[in-house]
């Protein structure tokens, strides 16, 4: 790797980071031990510190050995929106010796079936709004693939001050009585007040499996450490020079590893406080950010254009804000140069992945650049390579980024091929294959190009078309189905789907019916939002669909479209 970089490196920041040899619920213990009655979790004016943290994340960690029979490395589902007890559960889990499988709420029954059954999870947390679609993957007696336990969660039971903040509907609904195998109430598990067993795991076992898609259609559980995790929870925090001090917004996705990392772990590590927000409401985020003198805000690009075209943005003081970072899309120009006009602030951008547990890249604080996915941080490696050759490539050629580092992950659950397919040997070290294509400039910054695997970003979800195409050919009446990308004003990408019924189903099955079957059997971010009925699909010789032409057809179409 060149080491052009360097040069830019932040001022009085050293090249390596030394990661503590410890535990993610230590940090913990650390936080509540210096800072026990600081608050931790701000939640719609409700406070949680540090002290009541750590207590009643140990009381989740009792429950779940002595009345679920979780064992050191057992996998346990964590299925809920942005919440203090999203943030509890995650971490009585790890104090229980086990590891946290984090599942994007917006999932359905059908999705729900797949981590459960390959995880082999048999305990659950889900919210009561959502207890419905986890229930039919239940059996209390231990069926194979299925769950035992489901710990149900009322968002209200930490709604315990008056607030005249914007409260949506299923956070303010009252906990509900759920009669059903298996069950038990987030509340009358805390009541046990049961103690755990001592942490018997370390910074080499299993902490976080998150899932991510890819070419085979089915999500693949991406396995990391308390070391991996450890690595871009405190590389963040050194990055941006945070302290105890600090005030986050949390408004970014737990599920996903970018919040995970940098708007939870990071400021426990650290002591900082964290305001909570369960949903994107862009009056809400700039009440809380004025209410309690936010310091920091990771955002995606999407959250920004939506609340800098608030005609009320004059309205609040924002004046506490002293850094914007995100990532997972390029923040549009004209946009960055509105934050920088509101705010003096620069959008400061990174790049990583759920199989880097969050952050290789991240633009040096004092000298980011524009739409550019950063340098890389601390003992990384990373290379723009040919993909065939792996090559490492000069300035301005386009290749795939590969990357070596302590946040990459140990491999993927129960799939030895696809970990043998992502990895690549260079100079004698691992390199992960991002399968995304970049190029690095003179200074040593990277640029995202194109991505040499098939993904639509979608607000920046990532969405893979042959997961969304496994699941249509469900549709009784889908013969073939090919999903690509559609451009999209204000999501970026779309999800499109080209469709070639069954002849039993042509003339009976319309465009809008396939969208709302979708609707119904998928999450709202990857469900087709367009639906082409054609006569056929193009196919190689080998009778591959040939996506890549027709998604070069939809761009050349959008790019008419817009001349």
């Amino acid at each position: 790797m060149s080491d052009r970089h360097l040069a830019h490196w932040p001022p009085g920041l050293s090249l390596h980071l030394t990661l503590p040899q410890t535990h993610l619920f230590h940090n913990a213990e650390v936080s509540a031990a210096r800072y026990p009655d600081k608050p931790f979790l701000v939640f719609y004016d409700t406070l949680v510190t540090f002290r009541q943290f750590q207590q009643q994340a140990e009381h989740i960690a009792g429950f779940l050995q002595q009345v679920c029979g979780v064992k050191a490395g057992d996998r346990v589902l964590l299925y809920m929106q942005n919440s203090p007890q999203w943030i509890l559960a995650f971490y009585g889990i790890l104090r229980a010796n086990a590891v946290v499988v984090p599942v994007n709420p917006m999932n359905l029954t059908d999705e729900l079936r797949h981590y459960v059954h390959d995880s082999g999870a048999t305990v659950a947390f889900v919210p009561q709004d959502l207890h419905a679609q986890a229930q039919p993957l239940v059996d209390a007696a231990g069926g194979e693939g299925k769950l035992q336990h489901l710990i149900v969660a009322a968002y209200s039971d930490y709604l315990q001050v008056p607030t005249d903040l914007p409260v949506p509907a299923f956070v303010s609904a009252p906990r509900q009585a759920i009669d059903a195998p298996g069950v038990t109430q987030w509340s009358d598990m805390l009541a046990q007040q049961r103690t755990p067993g001592p942490i018997t795991t370390g910074p080499d076992d299993l902490c976080v499996m998150p899932y991510t898609s890819g070419t085979t259609g089915h999500p693949k559980g991406c396995m990391h450490t308390h070391r991996s995790a450890m690595s871009t929870l405190v590389g963040g925090v050194q990055w941006f020079a945070r302290t105890q001090d600090s005030t986050y917004l949390t408004v970014l996705p737990l599920f996903h590893v970018t919040g995970m990392s940098g708007s939870m772990n990071g400021p426990l590590f650290v002591g900082a406080t964290v305001v909570v927000l369960p949903r994107w409401d862009r009056d809400a985020a700039a009440q809380l950010i004025q209410r309690y003198r936010v310091t920091i805000w990771q955002a995606i690009s999407t959250m920004v254009v939506d609340f800098l075209a608030n005609p009320r943005i004059a309205d609040y003081d924002i004046s506490s804000l002293q850094a914007m970072r995100g990532g997972g899309a390029a923040m549009p120009k004209a946009v960055a140069q509105r934050l920088k006009d509101l705010t003096g602030l620069d959008y400061v951008e990174g790049y990583g992945m759920s199989e880097t547990m969050a952050a290789t890249h991240i633009n040096p604080p004092h000298r980011p650049k524009p739409q550019c996915l950063g340098i890389p941080v601390f003992d990384v490696d990373a290379r723009v390579v040919d993909p065939a050759t792996f090559a490492e490539l000069p300035p301005g050629e386009i290749g795939e980024i590969v990357v070596h580092g302590p946040q990459v992950m140990r491999g993927y659950w129960n799939n030895p091929q696809a970990t043998t397919d992502s990895f690549v040997t260079l100079d004698g070290k691992r390199f992960l294959r991002t399968g995304d294509l970049a190029q690095v400039d003179e200074d040593g910054y990277f640029f995202m190009v194109d991505r040499l695997k098939r993904m639509i970003n979608a607000s920046g979800f990532k969405v893979w078309p042959a997961e969304v195409e496994a699941m249509m050919y469900a549709h009784p009446a889908i013969q073939e189905v090919c999903v690509i990308a559609a451009h999209d004003e204000r999501r970026g990408e779309t999800v499109k789907a080209l469709v070639v019924l069954r002849d039993a189903f042509k003339g009976q099955v319309s465009e809008k019916s396939i969208i709302d079957w979708s609707h119904e059997h998928m999450a709202a971010y990857k469900s087709p939002r367009i639906v082409q009925l054609v006569d056929s699909l193009p196919k190689s010789g080998t009778g591959k669909v040939q996506w890549r032409e027709l998604q070069e057809q939809e761009r050349s179409r959008a790019a008419g479209a817009a001349g």
